[in-house]
């Protein structure tokens, strides 16, 4: 199971991948310069961008939901993302649209995984910021993971560098 598993978190983030902005990367080259999240209350997507073990940042458009100055995000708990983020919490995060292209200024923040029991209320907060569409998308992932036992995880990010 676990080799299907990996298969189809590849070919889905392959997909992604084609189809992410190259001005998702030119903007998690370039230094934060916002200091809460006041630009992220009308979009729906944002950048995490995460840092490899050799400083290089890695942008991925997330959905998110957003409340006491926090925002809060879901993924597959096999990325790299989530990998990068449990060696390193510092992130950086930038409004954007559906292809990662920047709509916003960056904020420099710390993210953090959130344990079993934090997951009903960031799963409350993100929800209500999905699309009619992007919520038969989320709810169709979480049924085709579940025979593949694929963890979905949660993610709190909060403005401010570790």
């Amino acid at each position: 199971m676990a080799g299907v598993r990996q298969t189809l978190s590849k070919l889905a983030y392959r997909m992604i991948d084609a189809t992410r902005s190259s001005a998702a990367f030119e903007a998690a080259r370039r230094p934060a310069t916002a200091v809460d999240l006041s630009g992220f209350t009308r979009a729906r997507q944002c950048l995490l961008v995460t840092f490899k073990r050799s400083g290089q940042p890695v942008p991925s458009p997330v959905n998110f939901g957003l409340a006491d100055g926090k925002l809060y995000l879901r993924t597959d708990g096999t990325t790299a993302k989530v990998k990068r983020l449990r060696h390193d919490p510092h992130a950086v995060v930038v409004p954007c649209n559906l292809r990662g292209t920047p709509t916003g200024t960056a904020v420099d923040a710390t993210a953090r995984i959130l344990p079993d029991n934090e997951t009903t209320t960031a799963e409350a907060i993100i929800a209500p910021n999905w699309t009619p569409g992007m919520r038969i998308l989320e709810r169709g992932l979480d049924h085709a993971a579940r025979p593949f036992d694929i963890p979905i995880v949660h993610i709190e990010v909060t403005p401010g560098a570790p």
